[in-house]
């Protein structure tokens, strides 16, 4: 009789449609996955991440996407090259992040037998937030079929707000809905800094979209220029000409040349710009759960963000930071102006923000929910395709041998 074949480790598969995005969001997932004993692999188009991204072990496998584009056939395409890569690398879970690969990832699961899908909704950005009739009546299709996805056999739904899960699960059971706000933070390397010394600064953190309220807050700009507010307002962020609602490089430059803002472009070093700035504001329209907002909390930033989906689960108005109305740009610029005038509010806010995080946002906190996703769904992979169980084990320890 023949030795038995040696356990194969099981394969965890993120798709993501940019390895950036994969490096600044989902990198402790990764780690949480290895932790469990799985081996990592990453579909993404991919950019200048790929090196450091294969240097944490994660195997960088390219895939022909576009988040933008719509076309039927190169969309069709698309799909079914994820097909092919996924059936050239046979993972056990698949887990797909954001809107489009979550309903691509999911079709090329099922067209290849794939065990287990894990889809993250991160938020549905430019097809419901822009108010264009076109892009809300695609946003609905897509939304339409997210639905009819998630209540497939073998498939996990992870929101990040309970608006985004409601609009999914719209009279529908709720079995393979999980909510687990955002991605983690790592609250050992954004720490609370002194402020800075005045003039105020208010820091908008994030691409530079239109979604974003990055014209309401020049709006607002305009209106404390008027009132004589020494605020400053400071954008750091990319233009993301991928997405339909990215704001043209010469209308930045406008407003930088006029004094209302000073644009930064792309930053790495976020935990620096916090330590120059006093307040933290995003006035977007709608938000998956802002990663960038909790960064600052963590900081001990307060923070001036809108009431709308995403943002109000970051803030406790009045306790942590200030909510306003959406495309509003007088109540923005009074609650910035009333931050501003106060370093008594400001510094008992953030202090109340970066208990928050510690408590409800750290990696460890997170993670803990992420892994136990994994597990669950490793166990359905195992009992589909005969591999090694997943272990129950800290994602923060170092990986152990797996059992089978």
């Amino acid at each position: 009789m023949s030795a038995p074949a040696p356990c194969e480790r099981p394969k965890l598969a993120f798709i993501v449609t940019e390895d950036w995005y994969f490096w600044s969001h989902r990198l402790p997932s990764a780690r949480a996955a290895q932790g469990l004993g799985y081996e990592v692999v990453l579909i993404t188009r991919v950019g200048p991440y790929r090196d450091r991204i294969r240097a944490v072990g994660v195997e960088v496998v390219p895939w022909s996407v576009r988040r933008a584009g719509l076309g039927p056939i190169s969309e069709l395409r698309s799909i079914l090259a994820l097909a092919r890569l996924l059936r050239a690398h046979r993972p056990s879970v698949v887990h797909n992040v954001a809107l489009k690969p979550a309903i691509y990832g999911t079709i090329a699961a099922k067209l290849t037998r794939i065990p287990a899908i894990v889809n993250s909704v991160t938020g549905f950005g430019f097809l419901f937030a822009s108010g264009k009739i076109v892009a809300s009546a695609t946003g609905y299709c897509l939304l339409h079929l997210l639905r009819l996805l998630s209540r497939s056999q073998r498939v996990i739904t992870i929101c990040q707000n309970e608006d985004d899960a409601a609009l999914i699960f719209r009279r529908g059971p709720r079995a393979g809905l999980r909510i687990i706000r955002g991605s983690g933070v790592d609250v050992r390397h954004f720490t609370p800094t002194p402020e800075p010394a005045p003039p105020p600064v208010a820091v908008l953190v994030g691409r530079m979209l239109w979604e974003k309220g990055v014209g309401d807050l020049v709006e607002a700009a305009m209106l404390l220029k008027e009132r004589g507010s020494a605020l400053r307002i400071v954008l750091v962020g990319p233009i993301d000409e991928e997405n339909p609602g990215a704001i043209r490089e010469a209308t930045l430059l406008s407003w930088h040349h006029q004094g209302l803002i000073e644009w930064r472009g792309a930053r790495d070093d976020i935990a620096e710009i916090w330590k120059e700035a006093h307040i933290a504001v995003l006035p977007s329209h709608r938000e998956g759960l802002p990663k960038a907002l909790l960064e600052a909390a963590a900081c001990a930033r307060p923070i001036v963000t809108t009431n709308v989906p995403g943002c109000r689960e970051v803030v406790t108005d009045g306790i942590t930071g200030l909510l306003v109305p959406p495309r509003d740009p007088q109540a923005l610029a009074s609650a910035l102006d009333r931050l501003a005038t106060s370093p008594i509010l400001r510094a008992r806010m953030g202090e109340a923000g970066r208990a928050k995080v510690v408590a409800e946002f750290a990696n460890e906190v997170v993670m803990e929910k992420v892994s136990a996703v994994y597990e669950e769904v490793g166990k359905w992979a195992v009992r589909v395709t005969p591999r090694c169980a997943v272990a129950r084990r800290s994602p923060v320890q170092p990986t152990k041998t797996l059992r089978r």
